[in-house]
């Protein structure tokens, strides 16, 4: 068996969509034809971005001269550089040919030539099936090649809208609690007078919520990064929604972003996050609330919000809960130190 592993020129667009193709139907066959996954369009615009922090890498795998998998490593460069991100996606109809520990070895080779020691990957797999996944294909194939379950997290899903009045009772209760702080919400680019406390606290979040037993850092205070990524969303074809609650100097103190597929009609909450010494004052629940009546004022057709949280992270789901989400599946995050 000769498995040969190239890397995708991420302009060469046929070589793209053949990736995409096979990431998509992988994931779909794995979690159900309706799964949410990330579009084509908006996987070829991260391929392409020109990053200065991250490097992004797409592969298709070969077995015998037969496309069989596409895979993917992405190796930060500046912070966490002992860590390298991979994912394997076997094509449905050629598994069990052994392609998957093929391709598996030649990215852990690939990390191991880029001086990456600690390498993650993910598997999600149904909400009913339990938290730890034993006897999920995703889950044994992670656990046979030597990757520790690091932290469990619960994906929720909210259908849209949410009902005027349960929003307006949510939002007198935690004004109850957060008199002296203001919120202020946009779409689009973040505005400069609050970017910085926005990229302090987009930074914070990885490490600042649950993180299990991933071995990860906090990630440098960058607003150029904010504005390189907001270039790309715009490419994407994604539109985002944020809102920040501030203190009586002006400091931002928490904030909350979701953002809108283009392309699958789709809500994503990304980060949510409170500073350590403004917690108490529910401003978590006042800023996703805020946010969440701007999205459906302004995003009317959006009918489903996404969002995941670690298991253990009770807090956020119980305002998530508040909300109306509902779990709808478990993502594992998986950790294998060289």
């Amino acid at each position: 068996m000769m498995l040969e592993l190239t890397q995708v020129d991420p302009f060469d667009i046929p070589a793209v969509d053949l990736w995409w193709d096979i990431y998509a139907a992988a994931e779909r066959a794995d979690r159900g034809a309706e799964t949410a996954v990330w579009t084509r369009n908006e996987s070829r615009h991260e391929l392409q971005q020109r990053s200065q922090t991250i490097e992004r890498r797409a592969y298709l795998a070969r077995l015998d001269g037969e496309i069989v998998a596409s895979a993917r490593l992405a190796l930060p460069l500046r912070d966490n550089v002992r860590t390298a991100s991979l994912g394997v996606h076997v094509a449905p109809e050629l598994r069990r040919r052994g392609a998957g520990t093929a391709v598996l070895n030649a990215l852990e080779s690939a990390a191991r030539d880029a001086g990456r020691s600690i390498l993650t990957s993910s598997a999600s797999w149904p909400y009913e099936a339990g938290d730890d996944g034993t006897g999920i294909p995703g889950r044994e194939f992670a656990r046979r090649h030597g990757y520790d379950l690091a932290l469990g997290d619960v994906q929720s899903r909210l259908r849209l809208p949410v009902d005027a009045e349960l929003l307006d009772d949510l939002e007198t209760q935690a004004r109850a609690h957060s008199t002296g702080y203001t919120l202020r919400s946009w779409i689009g680019s973040v505005p400069t007078a609050v970017v910085r406390g926005w990229a302090e606290l987009d930074a914070a979040v990885e490490t600042e919520a649950p993180i299990g037993d991933l071995d990860i850092e906090p990630t440098s205070v960058d607003v150029d990064e904010i504005r390189a990524n907001e270039a790309l969303l715009a490419q994407q074809n994604r539109r985002s929604y944020g809102t920040v609650a501030l203190d009586g100097t002006g400091r931002v103190v928490a904030y909350t972003q979701l953002v809108v597929s283009g392309d699958d009609g789709n809500a994503y909450q990304w980060g949510t996050l409170v500073r350590r010494e403004a917690r108490g004052h529910r401003l978590g629940a006042a800023v996703k609330i805020a946010n969440l009546r701007m999205l459906q004022q302004h995003a009317a057709a959006v009918r489903s919000v996404y969002t995941y949280n670690a298991g253990v992270n009770e807090h956020m789901l119980s305002i998530n809960r508040a909300l109306g989400f509902a779990p709808s599946e478990h993502m594992g995050e998986f950790q294998k130190k060289l």
